[in-house]
């Protein structure tokens, strides 16, 4: 049987594997959640393919019915076909059924080639029936990987168009930011030249302003001046040139700067015209007016102040301009400024000037009382001068040097007359009343200017610092201080002829000696006439000590009157001076006086030595209230008086008292600096208390000092015998007897009844005050006392001590001289 040749046998067909995929970026599972999330419906397509996945059907080939018929109940596939290929009995139906399958034979096995061919057919279909649902999984995970490499494709492509929009996206950004930064520069730009061109702009302002101020003052007329404009372009000039001045490095600035200089100097020109020529027509009428017949002085006051009053509305801006512009341009428009002030004084003067010669000729300089003339000239002037001062102050804020010198002027008219009159003036009461007039004046002017009520008391006014001129208040001092200035030099020449006159070379007459009968005579009632005539002195000698003038020595009265009389009306170093040459030439003639005065008789001593004790505490306290009293003070009431006066003198300059009766008295004993002329008055002063206290301790002591004495020389002559003579005692001597001894004691008790007592009433009849009188007793005590002692302790060593009962003791002598002083 012949072998047909079957088949090729089948190659079994391996898992297709899946092509390499090229290298990707790594992703990790959440990065891809967060790239590309998937959507609610996505979510179901993929849980739909993952359970469709999961139940892979069998292939198609394999049916159910040809399981069941062809695979017997076996364990496994391939004994289900052998059983099925191999059986043991063809059957007839079976090979019709199984004639139509493909693995059948076409032909009839008839050689084992054949029947191998077959089998090897049949392996392979069962090989490949049991490696099917493999292949198909190979396949179906194939293209999923195939579906997977197409998304990672697409993934990749939209990344690439992703990256691509966003490069563009950055390109587009970077040019944004670019475009922006242009376009700010070129707004920046922009605004810087806005501001440039504003700037430059603000700049040419200034110097566009030459051109409309030159159109407007090449506008003809005065009347320019008057416009509404014309201050207006006064003012933008000024600032022009401010601002040239401070920016002169701009180009052409110093031409441009010149020429707003010449436009201002136009322009205040144009106002000076305007102004004279108002004035000068003003003037003429008012002078015009003025010379008519009957005009009132009420019409007179009005043409004067009220007519120029009326145009002051019109000037007076323009004035002020000019005065403005003149202070912030001195070397360019002050000129101008001082020609208005020349034309306005010029036309006030010519119209004033005859009515101040007719108004002085009616107060009759020749005739009429100085201080009249004074008074009532003056015055009429300070009112003159207010006028003008305030007519000058609507007119002009400026100029007060120029106003002065016209008002000075003004006041020349009635100097001219007063100067001689008081240059010739003798009597010194007149000088001072005119210095009180004229002060009176200064004073108000002063009291007005700082607001405060005037004191017509108080006439002092401080020269040497004379008030500042301005035009707030008119200062009538500086139109007064010259003539002020006359009076005081010829009232301190005259008070220096009076004093060489009355005080130095005065000669006492008989009645000016008659002391102490001028102080008995004194002692009467003081009539309410002399009092105000005390109270009319100057305040600086309103002291109680200095009462009763009548009494006193007529250079003392002089001296003191006048002082009085110049205190108020010279300069505090010219008082000065004069006021020590007054006390100095009147002490002196107190101690000539007093002299002649202890000339007279045995008492005359004590007379003369009261006087000048009176009257040197008098001119003492004088001198005390010149040197502790300035001019713009009140005088010191703390001076301590008379007693205190005597007291310090005697605690300064008495050596002869003990410190003890200056401590009863509480006075320290100190040293004090004193002018020359308080310092000789204290030395005077010191000299005349120790006469008075040996004067009066000397009466009643003499007798005992000079038996004390006697005693001592015999005492001292009994020593010088020799040891071999027998010396004489001395209570055997007739002279040294006890009874020689009481009676002096009785002499001493007499003279002290008789002598101290009248002493003392002497002394409170010259000093007249008790705490005076008390110091000057206490030293004579303590004086008396001293010498007494030295009798009693000569007394007690004698008579075995007889005496000791009938003299005092310290304590009941002191007690004794008391009740006599007393």
């Amino acid at each position: 049987m012949s072998k047909t040749p079957g088949p090729a046998p089948h190659r079994r067909v391996g898992i297709p594997t899946a092509s390499t995929p090229r290298p990707k970026p790594q992703l990790t599972i959440e990065e891809w959640e967060a790239k590309a999330p998937l959507s609610d419906l996505a979510l179901k397509s993929v849980a739909a393919i993952k359970a469709a996945s999961e139940k892979t059907p069998l292939p198609l080939k394999f049916s159910v019915d040809e399981d069941e018929t062809s695979r017997p109940s076996t364990p496994n596939l391939r004994g289900k076909l052998a059983s099925v290929s191999r059986p043991s009995t063809p059957v007839p139906g079976f090979t019709r059924q199984f004639a139509s399958h493909a693995l059948h034979p076409k032909q009839p096995v008839q050689t084992p080639q054949q029947f191998y061919d077959w089998f090897a057919q049949i392996d392979r279909s069962v090989a490949h029936s049991q490696e099917a649902h493999f292949r198909a999984h190979v396949a179906m995970v194939s293209e999923h990987l195939n579906t997977a490499d197409t998304l990672i494709e697409r993934i990749d492509e939209v990344d690439r168009e992703v990256g691509g929009l966003l490069e563009g996206w950055r390109s587009v950004e970077e040019g944004g930011k670019n475009l922006k930064d242009a376009c700010e520069r070129l707004l920046e730009e922009r605004d810087r030249l806005l501001e440039l061109t504003e700037e430059i702009g603000a700049r040419l302002e200034y110097f566009q302003e030459l051109e409309h101020a030159t159109r407007m003052l090449n506008h003809p007329g005065e009347s320019l001046v008057l416009q509404t404009d014309f201050l207006y372009m006064v003012e933008r000039v000024d600032i022009c040139i401010d601002y040239l001045k401070a920016h002169r490095y701009y180009k052409e600035a110093e031409v441009y700067l010149l020429r707003f200089q010449q436009c201002m100097t136009r322009a205040m020109t144009l106002i000076r015209m305007f102004f004279v020529g108002s004035l000068r027509a003003l003037t003429a009428d008012v002078s015009r007016r003025l010379s008519e017949k009957d005009v009132s002085s009420t019409a007179q006051m009005h043409l004067l102040y009220t007519r120029f009053r009326s145009v002051t509305a019109q000037l007076a801006p323009l004035l002020g301009e000019l005065e403005r512009r003149a202070e912030a341009h001195p070397e360019d428009l002050s000129a101008l400024l001082s020609e208005c002030h020349s034309a306005y004084f010029a036309a006030r003067k010519g119209l004033l000037v005859g009515r101040l010669m007719e108004e002085i000729r009616g107060l009759d300089p020749t005739h009429t009382e100085l201080v009249e003339l004074t008074n009532a000239g003056c015055s009429y002037l300070k009112q003159l001068c207010t006028d003008e001062f305030n007519l000058y102050r609507e007119f002009f804020n400026s100029g007060e040097d120029h106003l002065y010198t016209y008002l000075e002027n003004l006041c020349d008219y009635l100097y001219d007359d007063l100067r001689p009159r008081i240059l010739h003036e003798t009597r010194l009461t007149t000088l001072c009343e005119v210095c009180t007039v004229l002060q009176a004046l200064m004073v108000l002017d002063v009291a007005e200017f700082l607001g405060e009520p005037s004191d017509e008391d108080n006439l002092i006014v401080d020269f040497d610092q004379p008030k500042p001129k301005g035009l707030g208040q008119l200062h009538i001092s500086h139109l007064l201080q010259m003539v002020l200035q006359d009076a005081q030099t010829r009232l301190f020449f005259k008070a220096q002829s009076v004093i060489q006159a009355d005080i130095r070379y005065y000669t006492p007459k008989p009645e000016d000696l008659a002391y102490p009968d001028k102080l008995i005579a004194a002692r009467k009632p003081v009539s309410q006439y002399n009092i105000k005539e005390k109270e009319s002195v100057s305040r600086l000698f309103q002291l109680p000590s200095l009462d009763k003038k009548e009494t006193w020595f007529p250079a003392l009265q002089k001296t003191v009157w006048v002082l009085s009389q110049l205190h108020d009306f010279v300069k505090p170093a010219i008082f000065e001076d004069i006021a020590h040459e007054a006390v100095s030439l009147c002490r002196q003639s107190l101690v000539t006086s007093s002299n002649l005065i202890g000339q007279r008789s045995s008492t005359g001593v004590l007379d003369g030595q009261l006087f000048l004790v009176r009257h040197l505490l008098i001119l003492k306290e004088v001198a005390n209230n010149l040197d502790y009293t300035p001019k713009d003070a009140e005088p010191r009431t703390d001076i301590g008086g008379v007693t205190d006066t005597l007291a310090s003198v005697l605690n300064r300059t008495t050596a002869l008292l003990p410190d003890a009766l200056f401590a009863s008295l509480g006075m320290p004993r100190g040293h004090d600096i004193l002018s020359d002329s308080r310092h000789d008055i204290d030395q005077d002063l010191k000299h005349a208390c120790q006469e008075v206290i040996s004067f009066c301790a000397r009466l009643p002591c003499d007798p005992l000092q000079e038996w004390v004495d006697r005693v001592r020389a015999f005492n001292d002559a009994r020593v010088a015998f020799s040891s071999g003579q027998q010396a004489p005692l001395l209570t055997e001597q007739d002279w040294a007897k006890q009874a020689v001894a009481e009676n002096l004691h009785g002499s001493f008790v007499e003279a002290c009844e008789r002598d101290l007592r009248s002493f003392v009433t002497k002394l409170r009849l010259y000093l007249e005050d008790d705490r005076t009188v008390s110091v000057l007793v206490t030293h004579i005590e303590e004086a008396i006392i001293d010498d007494y002692l030295k009798f009693r302790n000569v007394v007690w060593n004698m008579y075995a001590g007889a005496m000791k009962t009938v003299v005092f003791s310290q304590e009941s002598l002191r007690d004794y001289l008391k009740s006599i002083c007393s």
